[in-house]
């Protein structure tokens, strides 16, 4: 658009504050914010900050700065002699850094664009800082689409500065220079450049995170009992127990909030402590310091302490027992299918071989696995790891140890893994399919010479123990497909044994009902509810896709949420009250339709969020990523397209 046009637009809304079609909307509405300001035509420059509240900006965004770095370094070269300038500011528009050709900031000085000055629009009014911070894109600003008369001197390109966790804006960059070096690149360039700097940030953020989960394994060992939260700048969840999540949203539904401890997102690092005593009583907190600067921490919810008889309180603590011994008879279930099941294990059991148990999420394969434990003798510590539960990185270290000054923030004696743990003993590997590929080849060997070295050593350990290894997958497939090695699958699997999910126990749900509400009800302090036998149709009907886990979360749902003494249809869920779909899709005998079904249900209940989906169904993440992928591919029979938004949002 001619500048003359635009100047003659400019008039005409000083004037009477017409709009005109000659002006982009961007610009326009900018204007009309500049307006509600009270900015004037003739405001000469920008305001400019003390040096104590300039020192103060750049040192609460000191990381931003310091990721704009190599950028601002550039830009002194690159723009040395091209009359234009690359500024960085905050969120609020002041400006942190400014780097260039010594005549363009010069120049800038007069309006104060420069370290210091405070360029959002309502101080200044349209610009390029202050607009693409006002509407969150990338804009150009050129000449009489400037607010101010004195600022039209001047061409700006800026860039919106995201944070790469949640996308707030975090500041922008902008390149600026006389009218006369207008360049429609630069626009691009300042896009660019802010990518470049969000880049550095992630990777800064994700090494950062990596340091405090290197933290929390090196003290694992001191909090076997506990329930864990570890974060990141800003409150960022880095890392939970599944308990730990239970018990933070049982005493405040607030208390996370978009991935983070909410109450931590703007604490500076010397409130953390204090946040957390307040938001969690009794819990404790442990910084964690990078060169001395505090890049997260560990919250550690402490169990309550159980007396102990006096000739045990000395014997050192073994992890592995405890939980109490568990036997076959305590299983719940007297269907046939699951009598015939337990007799198997017993055999199973008594032969010391391998097992491999396989069935759908929540079926109850760790109860299986505790129970062959205790039929071992000498039984010895049961150990227990969830391969997909932790980070790809840190699975070698957590099951084979590490040896000191392995990687930085290792312990500094080392530290044994969970197969030494399981020495003696059994050790039980959950969901087995997800460990990385590069990493099966170590196990294998473990298991085939009875020999472990932790990560960063020489030394050779020699353990004897007993392999549980559970699954969701379809372990030959996966083989098939090159995700599993064959030779592993056959050394884990040489006894192998399918836990029944519970809608093919017949009764067995109710008696798991039973038996979880009165645990719930004696745990809260109240008698156990009766319940209607509309409530019970509707019970014994449901498909229960989510299994014995799924029946014992509704178990205390109920407990929680119920206000009398009676359990009717409408004290049910909407899932069970409205269970036709399920039921239909059981009838004709597409299971997996039913799991995917149930999958879809849950991230359209969570309203697209894949993290808490995956909670409410008590599977890892990873592994709905996988279903997620199975439903992208194509629709659920009976049901239409997969209601989910995609990743976390």
């Amino acid at each position: 658009m001619p500048h003359r046009e635009i100047a003659r637009a400019w008039e005409q809304f000083h004037q009477d504050g017409a709009a005109s079609a000659v002006i982009r909307p961007a610009v326009m509405a900018s204007w009309q914010r500049s307006r509600l300001h009270l900015i004037t035509a003739d405001r000469a420059a920008a305001p400019l900050m003390s040096d104590a509240e300039l020192f103060r900006r750049r040192r609460q965004n000191n990381r931003l700065v310091t990721a704009a770095r190599p950028a601002m370094e550039e830009a002194r070269h690159l723009l040395s002699d091209a009359r234009s300038m690359l500024i960085l500011s905050d969120p609020d528009g002041a400006i942190l850094e400014a780097e260039g050709d010594a005549r363009a900031l010069d120049t800038g000085q007069e309006v104060k664009l420069q370290q210091g000055g405070l360029w959002c629009e309502a101080e200044i009014g349209t610009n390029a800082i202050g607009t693409a911070l006002a509407c969150g894109r990338p804009v150009q600003i050129h000449a009489a689409e400037h607010f101010c008369a004195p600022v039209q001197r001047w061409t700006c390109a800026a860039a919106p500065v995201r944070h790469p966790f949640d996308g707030e804006i975090i500041g922008a960059v902008d390149i600026s220079g006389s009218t006369d070096t207008f360049n429609p690149q630069n626009l691009a360039h300042a896009v660019a450049l802010a990518h470049q700097i969000e880049a550095v940030l992630g990777r800064r953020m994700e090494m950062e995170h990596e340091q405090v989960l290197r933290h929390f394994l090196s003290k694992r060992s001191l909090w076997l009992t506990e329930e864990i939260l570890a974060f990141g700048r800003s409150g960022a969840l880095i890392y939970s127990t599944d308990r730990a999540l239970k018990e933070v949203a049982r005493r405040s539904d607030r208390l996370i909030a978009d991935g983070r401890l909410a109450a931590l997102k703007d604490a500076t690092p010397d409130a953390w402590a204090a946040r957390i005593a307040e938001l969690l009583p009794g819990a404790s907190v442990e910084i964690v310091r990078e060169d001395g600067e505090e890049i997260g921490g560990v919250v550690v919810l402490h169990a309550p302490r159980r007396p102990r008889p006096a000739q045990r309180e000395a014997a050192p603590r073994d992890p592995g027992r405890e939980l109490e011994p568990l036997g076959f008879d305590a299983i719940i279930g007297s269907s046939p299918v699951m009598e015939e099941v337990k007799a198997k294990a017993r055999r199973m059991a008594e032969s010391g071989l391998p097992i491999l148990l396989e069935g759908e999420t929540g079926v109850g394969k760790e109860v299986f696995a505790r129970a062959i434990h205790g039929v071992r003798a000498p039984a010895g510590p049961f150990v227990p790891l969830n391969c997909g539960g932790l980070p790809r990185d840190l699975i070698a270290s957590e099951l084979f140890g590490y040896e000191k000054g392995a990687f930085t923030g290792a312990d500094a004696t080392g530290k044994p893994g969970k197969v030494e743990a399981a020495d003696g003993g059994l050790l039980c590997l959950d969901e087995i399919g997800e460990m990385p590929l590069e990493l099966q080849s170590y196990l294998l060997r473990v298991l085939e010479d009875g020999v472990v070295y932790r990560v960063g050593g020489h030394t050779g350990r020699r353990v004897g123990l007993s392999l549980v290894s559970m699954t969701n997958r379809d372990l030959s497939g996966e083989v098939a497909a090159g995700r599993f090695r064959k030779d592993l699958f056959y050394r884990i699997a040489a006894l192998r044994l399918r836990i029944p999910p519970l809608r093919e126990r017949g009764e067995d749900a109710l008696l798991l009902l039973d038996h979880f509400v009165r645990g719930a009800a004696r745990r809260m302090g109240r008698p156990a509810p009766r319940f209607t036998d509309a409530a019970t149709d509707a019970l014994g009907a449901y498909d229960w896709p989510g299994n014995v886990r799924e029946l014992r979360n509704m178990a205390d749902m109920l407990l929680t949420m119920l206000d009398g003494h009676v359990v009717d249809v409408a004290d049910l869920p909407p899932e069970i009250r409205d269970r036709g779909q399920p039921a239909a899709l059981a009838a004709s005998g597409d299971l997996k339709a039913l799991e995917l079904a149930a999958i879809s249900a849950a991230i359209e209940a969570c309203g697209g969020n894949l993290s808490k989906a995956a909670k409410r169904l008590g599977i890892a993440r990873s592994t709905l990523y996988l279903r997620v992928a199975e439903l992208r591919r194509g629709p659920i029979p009976g049901l239409g397209d997969a209601p989910f938004r995609g990743e976390d949002a």
